[in-house]
Formats: structure tokens, C-alpha cells, sequence
């Protein structure tokens, strides 16, 4: 398959699932990034995934009600769980952090050991199947999320630790089924990381940022033939990367010319050489 031959049938709702993604997540991800937790998702997401997989071996339908359900109680479990972790252990939240996400991913692969299709249920959940997006599915998640966000930004910190640990749990358990675990890491903490030295505007700069990733991502995952996940990851990571810098040097030269343009003891401007 070439860029000449774009399935936009396939396309326009997985970009449209990765602008939902992206709108959602940034904004957590800055909180996630400015409370030194940067592995929280992959914890909650993983403990989501376990919920998921029990539902699994229970035998309840893989778009039923009951899978969603034991997913979300699964991730407020956890969310919950680190909510308590980081009032009592606050100094070592992030090690703690880091062993439930190893408790969660050795629990999928445990969860999966008897299934013959074990290892394909296990790269869903890693690298999702963004391209298998359904209109009717992100009906619904677009209203989930839209409530998320009226939250996030209408109480802020009044949420509280609590709070935020319970939005960020159900908006992670609904990404990671969409799109999969590595994209919904990527999502949250790459934008954020690649403007971070910005001064203005920083939120917007980075919902741009995510929207562009995913589009080049789809785009050359399409061109090239290969897996759309892992190509959206890299082309996150590249434009963030160009971001970043670009950044850093407009803010160098602006410091230069202020230096320039600074007047000296005598009333006179410093010009440069």
C-alpha cells in the first residue's frame, strides 16, 4: 500500500481516535509530568489490561459491558491503591509505581500462559489496533472524554490527589483499548516533554504536536507497510524532538538580541560585532 492509495474509510476514524487520545491526554500528561510521576500510566494501564483478561478467562464478550467494567474497577483499584502509596510513601511513589506495572505486565503474561492466542491478545494491548477504530466506539468515548476534560480543566486542583488519580484511571483503561498501551504512554508524556520550555501557549503547542504525530505516523505507517502504532511512537518523538530544539533556539537568539539591544552604564545600546 502506497500514500496514493489511502483507505480513508480506515484512516479518518483512526487519526480521528488519535486526536481524542491526544486532546485528552496532554493536558494529564503535563500534571503527570509536573508531579514526578512519569510511569503512572503504564502501571494503571497494565492493571486495566489484567481486568480485562480476567473478564477474558471468565468467559464475558471481548466489546461486552462486563469486559469495560471489570477494566475500570481494575484501574480505580489501582489508582486507589497508588493514591495511598504516594500520602504514605511519598519519597519512593515512583519505585512503587514501577512494581505495579511489573505486577501488572507478569500478570497479563500469566493470565494469558493457557490461551493459545496468548500472544496476540498480549500485542493488542501493547501496540493496539488503532486502525480497527469503530465510529460507534468513539462515539462514546468522545462523550467520556469530554466529561474528563470539563473536569480537569473546570475544579483543577480542587480535585485533589484522589481526583486526579480517578480521572486519569478511566481516561487510561478507555485509551488503552483503543489504541493500545505504547500510544497511550507516548501520547501522555511525549507532547508535554517536547514543550516543556515553552512559555506561551504550551498546551496548545503540544495538542498540535500530538495531532501532527499521529498523522505522520498513519501516513508513513501506511506508505511503508508497517505496524501504525509503533511508527506513530517514532513520529511522536521525532516532531517533539525538532520542537524541542527549535524552541531552544528561539529562545537563544531571543536572549541574544535583548543582550544587544540592552543599554549600557552610559545610556548608550550595546551592538553586537
Amino acid at each position: 500500500m502506497n500514500l496514493n492509495s489511502l483507505d480513508l474509510a480506515i484512516l479518518l476514524p483512526a487519526f480521528a481516535a488519535g486526536l481524542l487520545v491526544t486532546a485528552t491526554h496532554v493536558p494529564l500528561g503535563m500534571q503527570v509530568l509536573a508531579r514526578g510521576i512519569v510511569f503512572i500510566d503504564l502501571a494503571i494501564a497494565q492493571i486495566a489490561g489484567c481486568g480485562v483478561l480476567v473478564a477474558d478467562r471468565l468467559g464475558f464478550e471481548a466489546e461486552g459491558i462486563a469486559v469495560q467494567i471489570a477494566a475500570v474497577t481494575a484501574a480505580l483499584g489501582g489508582a486507589l491503591l497508588l493514591t495511598w502509596t504516594e500520602r504514605i510513601w511519598p519519597e519512593v511513589q515512583e519505585a512503587v509505581i514501577g512494581v505495579v506495572f511489573v505486577l501488572g505486565a507478569t500478570g497479563s503474561v500469566l493470565l494469558l500462559a493457557s490461551n493459545v492466542h496468548g500472544s496476540e491478545h498480549l500485542r493488542d494491548l501493547l501496540v493496539g489496533q488503532i486502525l480497527w477504530a469503530q465510529p460507534s466506539r468513539l462515539a462514546w468515548t468522545a462523550l467520556l472524554y469530554a466529561s474528563i476534560l470539563v473536569l480537569r480543566f473546570g475544579f483543577g486542583e480542587r480535585l485533589g490527589r484522589v481526583g486526579f488519580y480517578v480521572l486519569f484511571a478511566i481516561a487510561v483503561t478507555a485509551s488503552v483499548q483503543l489504541v493500545g498501551l505504547y500510544l497511550v504512554f507516548a501520547t501522555l508524556i511525549v507532547p508535554p516533554l517536547g514543550t516543556r520550555t515553552m512559555q506561551r501557549r504550551r498546551l496548545t503547542a503540544a495538542w498540535i504536536l500530538g495531532a501532527a504525530g499521529y498523522a505522520a505516523g498513519l501516513a508513513f505507517s501506511t506508505a511503508l507497510d508497517l505496524p501504525s502504532g509503533p511508527v506513530i511512537v517514532w513520529s511522536l518523538v521525532v516532531i517533539a524532538l525538532i520542537v524541542y530544539v527549535w524552541t531552544r533556539v528561539s529562545h537563544g537568539l531571543a536572549d541574544q538580541r535583548s543582550v544587544v539591544a540592552r543599554p549600557d552604564a552610559f545610556g548608550s545600546r550595546r551592538r553586537s560585532p
